[in-house]
């Protein structure tokens, strides 16, 4: 059969193609890595650059050389020792025809092959490069494993290492085997159907060799298989050998490894005498022995010797497992605190709480009442100034300390948002040469909001362009941040014209300031030759024939503070909330860097992405990677100078030996914490991500004894998040306030924790981020035998308050809605917890934002709910209970302001379950049925869609709510005492 041959013009155009094909590839592929090592050397960090590319280079080059040279070799090899004659046969007949067809092109079919796995193969290997790095830079963790008596570094950085070479080993092996297999084949070597001996003494021994190969490497895999039990998950509740394992599948690897040696001998003995029987005896033992000894035994051994008795024979390795994973997640030194109990377990009266509130001078005056997570919408309408800048659909929190106080705050930037650009801004010059940047810092204390009728607004103390307010910014522009995915073009000759938008001007705000950037960030493009690489990088012919890119040129790129911290320290996993501060007069983007690990030993494998996922998620933050981990430390503090993108890393946990051991592969890269100004250190916060991480491990490992573990029966669990209709777990939320034990309030990130499967609660964890105190867990536990409500449960008495749902019926409406922001958790001395919760209400149009409307309290079972955080603060406790409150005396100033509408006055009634304030009187129960009564006639109105019965309810019910008022204060007025 001829093969049909091809014209020489076909020829020629399809090599023209595949020239230019080839060209372009090349073309476009140096263009990326020039670009990137551009970005490396403006930013100082080329050593990053040169040793990852040199050991990218290097696992390609080693892998790719032997895999597609030893697969060619042992095909040569097998073509090498060819029989010169061939019994002639119809399958010989059938095979000569492709004989023929190969002989004449062997050596392109034997380059070929080796070239492309050899590529393959390469570039497998070089995505192993920080595993490289690892074993060739491995540091001591100074702790040894329980069952082998091996640091943990051998698990961590050598064992993934020897796991990678012996996968190679075996894709060598068996790619040569295929390969000489097939070449036997063809070449007579190997004959199926041909009586009489079917392969040749060469292919014999090369088979014999190659299977042999095969075999000691998998005597090789059953030695390291040993080391692989520390992460076994026979045990189901935990993570590491069990008794099993070690009892009965340790020792079978064990005899499996010498059977595979024998098998192998055996093979390599085929060598001179040259029969299979010997070597294919060897291998069945092998693989019964396989199923019997290492399948069967440790099978039986679970069933009918460790389940029986499960809790006993697995005790010594739960606890193995429990210290494994404390050291693994960085819980080994949790501060438990038994909290609101008395020596006799009972709970404490609210009484005593009361007494408590009344002396509270930290946690209460610091109370925050805005939500980071709602008000983005409320900073832009207040803050934006122009439509080309923005804020994050979340904002953060931060605390500085002005006038000798320290205050947490709502903090944001005014980034540029290219896709608020109108329609005529949006060109090439407008998008990329004239908005290029952001302008000023916006704060507002996180405890207070403008008072009045037209209150409910944060109380911006930094604000405004230029920006002004007590935290004195010197360096306002804001060329980098999270909000800037486009690249831009800045900077212009010497005496030119100012082209980049920089402020508007005027008290219309109509005209504008134009500034140059002056920093030292951003790439020089001031050669044609630059000019021509970004043209085709971005593909974008403005880069060569615009009159905005000259000289003195520069490209911004990778603006993201997230994408400059991971690509500058690829090794690491950055925190998805990075949040802005003003250090020495210049905004900054404060990072937390993890290093993670899937190979401690014992310790429970999680996924990362999942792990650290909440409800707000994706929402103003990024998401980690979903990779498998077992062991995680916030490693790195990092910063991105919001002006000039300089990247810089300080070694914040100088005892991780991951960090360690990347130091010495990047030794330039990461400066000592020392180095960190004191005026940063007083702005670093504990990480929301990490913080996830360890909630969830100590919802099962806070219990120490191995029978308790085995039986979960203290078993937590993250709760849910009350305000969004949601099953996500509820964020952590970062407060202001005194936790038991401490002298002052100090900055933390706190979270509740619920009973497994139920919602009443269990536990409060917080973690400082203090710089005296910083990384220190404290967790709250509470007794078992009350039943103290979770932060569901007080969301239901909130929403089913008799006096909180006719607001929310009248928020949610077709003109406006109701908003929950947090529900944060406050410890209030040693006796309980308290909940706040504000409420905000938004409009539903177009540029409607929330406003803080009113606020919600819960103690035990006693509900506030007012206007202000004091007054709701009074009707849970009694008068004078809020005096601490930073808005205590909000409606003392605002006396004179009218209301809007006759809503329900928030005003001090019975909650919905029946706690009460104030001695019950006939009045008072008189006032609360007619209470219940207009509410249930307003509630059959609005069901009718009847508009005069809901005005005649609402009348009513502001008349029974004020002879409620008028009966609680004649109740209280005999039991008064001064100063209460």
């Amino acid at each position: 059969m001829s093969v049909p041959t091809l014209s020489r013009r076909a020829k020629v155009v399809i090599g023209a193609i595949a020239v230019l094909l080839v060209l372009f590839t090349a073309i476009g592929t140096l263009t990326n890595v020039y670009v990137d090592y551009l970005w490396f050397d403006e930013t100082g960090f080329t050593e990053v650059f040169w040793t990852e590319l040199q050991t990218r280079a290097l696992l390609f080059a080693v892998a790719g050389v032997a895999t597609g040279g030893l697969t060619a070799l042992a095909i040569y090899l097998a073509y090498r020792f060819r029989p010169t004659f061939r019994p002639m046969s119809l399958e010989q007949q059938n095979l000569e025809r492709y004989r023929q067809s190969f002989e004449p092109r062997r050596t392109l079919v034997l380059t070929s092959v080796a070239v492309v796995l050899g590529l393959f193969a390469g570039f497998t290997a070089q995505g192993s490069w920080e595993t490289w790095l690892q074993f060739r830079n491995s540091t001591d963790f100074g702790q040894t494993d329980p069952q082998f008596g091996l640091d943990i570094s051998f698990f961590v950085f050598d064992y993934p290492f020897y796991r990678l070479l012996l996968s190679f080993g075996f894709a060598i092996v068996i790619l040569a085997l295929i390969g000489s297999l097939l070449t036997h084949y063809v070449f007579g070597g190997l004959r199926l159907q041909t009586p009489g001996q079917k392969l040749t003494s060469a292919a014999m021994v090369q088979l014999s060799v190659l299977l042999g190969l095969f075999v000691a490497l998998k005597a090789v895999a059953y030695w390291l298989d040993r080391y692989a039990l520390v992460y076994s998950d026979r045990g189901g509740l935990f993570t590491g050998a069990s008794y099993t394992d070690v009892n009965a599948l340790m020792p079978a690897k064990t005899i499996l490894v010498f059977a595979a040696a024998v098998c192998a001998v055996a093979f390599f003995a085929n060598v001179v005498v040259r029969n299979f029987r010997l070597p294919a005896a060897a291998l069945v033992l092998l693989l019964i022995s396989s199923l019997v000894i290492g399948v069967a035994y440790p099978a039986i051994v679970q069933q009918f010797v460790v389940r029986p008795s499960a809790d006993q024979r697995e005790a010594d390795y739960i606890a193995r497992a429990i210290e494994s994973t404390r050291e693994a997640y960085d819980l080994t030194d949790v501060e438990y605190v038994q909290y609101a109990q008395q020596e006799t377990g009972e709970q404490v009266d609210p009484a005593a709480a009361l007494a408590e509130l009344r002396n509270d001078t930290e946690t209460i005056p610091n109370a925050r009442l805005l939500d980071p997570n709602v008000l983005s919408a409320t900073f832009t309408a207040r803050q934006q100034i122009r439509n080309v800048y923005g804020f994050p659909e979340k904002l953060d929190i931060d605390r500085y300390r002005i006038g000798g106080e320290t205050q947490d705050y709502v903090v944001a930037v005014r980034e540029l948002n290219s896709e608020g650009l109108s329609e005529n801004q949006d060109t090439w010059i407008n998008r990329h040469t004239v908005y290029t940047h952001g302008n000023g810092f916006v704060a507002a204390p996180a405890n207070e909001v403008v008072a009045g009728q037209e209150g409910g607004e944060p109380r911006f103390t930094t604000r405004d362009l230029p920006t002004v307010g007590d935290i004195e910014v010197e360096q306002p522009r804001i060329y980098y941040g999270e909000l800037m995915q486009d690249y831009s073009v800045v900077g212009a000759p010497e005496g030119a014209e100012p082209r980049e938008f920089d402020l508007p001007e005027g008290s219309d705000g109509e005209g504008q300031i134009n500034n140059t950037y002056g920093g030292q960030g951003g790439v020089e493009i001031g050669s044609f030759f630059r000019q021509l690489t970004f043209a085709i990088f971005y593909r974008e012919r403005n880069f060569l024939l615009s009159s905005a890119v000259n000289e003195a040129s520069k490209v911004l790129y990778v603006r993201d503070p997230m994408d400059r911290v991971e690509k500058a320290a690829p090794f690491l996993t950055v925190d998805g909330d990075p949040y802005p501060a003003v250090i020495d007069g210049r905004v900054v983007w404060i990072l937390d860097g993890y290093t993670t690990s899937g190979s401690y030993p014992y310790s429970e494998q999680m996924e990362l992405g999942e792990a650290a996922t909440d409800a707000l998620t994706g929402t103003g933050t990024t998401a980690l990677p979903n990779e498998t981990f077992n062991y995680i430390r916030n490693s790195v503090k990092a910063t991105v100078d919001a002006y000039d993108g300089t990247v810089t890393l300080y070694e914040w946990d100088e005892r991780d030996p991951v960090l360690q051991t990347y130091m010495k592969a990047f030794p330039d890269l990461v400066e000592p914490r020392d180095a960190m100004p004191t005026e940063l250190e007083g702005h670093v916060r504990y990480p929301e991500d990490l913080f996830k991480v360890q909630r969830d491990i100590l919802t099962r490992y806070h219990v120490s004894d191995p029978g308790d573990f085995y039986s979960q029966n203290d078993r937590w669990a993250v709760p849910a998040d009350p305000t969004q209709d949601t099953q996500e777990p509820q964020p952590p939320y970062y407060i202001l306030a005194q936790r038991p034990g401490d002298p002052q309030a100090s900055f933390q990130l706190t979270s509740a924790l619920n009973a497994f499967r139920r919602e009443n609660l269990s536990a409060f964890v917080s973690a400082s981020s203090a710089p005296e105190t910083y990384g220190q867990i404290q967790v709250l536990t509470l007794p078992g035998n009350t039943p103290f409500r979770g932060p569901q449960q007080v969301q239901q008495s909130f929403i089913t308050n008799n006096q909180v749902r006719p607001d929310l019926t009248l928020f949610n409406s077709a003109e406006s809605r109701a908003v929950f922001g947090n529900l944060l958790t406050l410890p209030i001395g040693d006796n309980g917890l308290l909940y706040v919760e504000p409420l905000y209400v938004e409009g539903t149009g177009e540029n409607s934002f929330p406003l803080l409307q009113k606020v919600l309290v819960n103690y035990g079972d006693r509900v506030g709910y007012a206007d202000t955080l004091a007054e709701a603060l009074d009707q849970v406790f009694g008068a004078g209970a809020g005096e601490a409150a930073v808005d205590s005396d909000d409606l003392t100033e605002d006396a004179s302001e009218p209301a809007d509408q006759p809503d329900a006055p928030a005003t001090p009634v019975p909650p919905a379950d029946g706690g009460t304030d104030t001695p019950s009187t006939p009045e008072m129960q008189q006032a609360v049925e007619a209470i219940n009564d207009a509410l249930a006639a307003l509630e059959t109105a609005q069901r009718n869609g009847d508009f005069a019965g809901q005005g005649q309810a609402l009348e009513d019910l502001q008349a029974a709510v004020t002879a409620y008022q008028t009966a609680q204060v004649q109740a209280a007025q005999p039991a008064a005492t001064p100063g209460g």
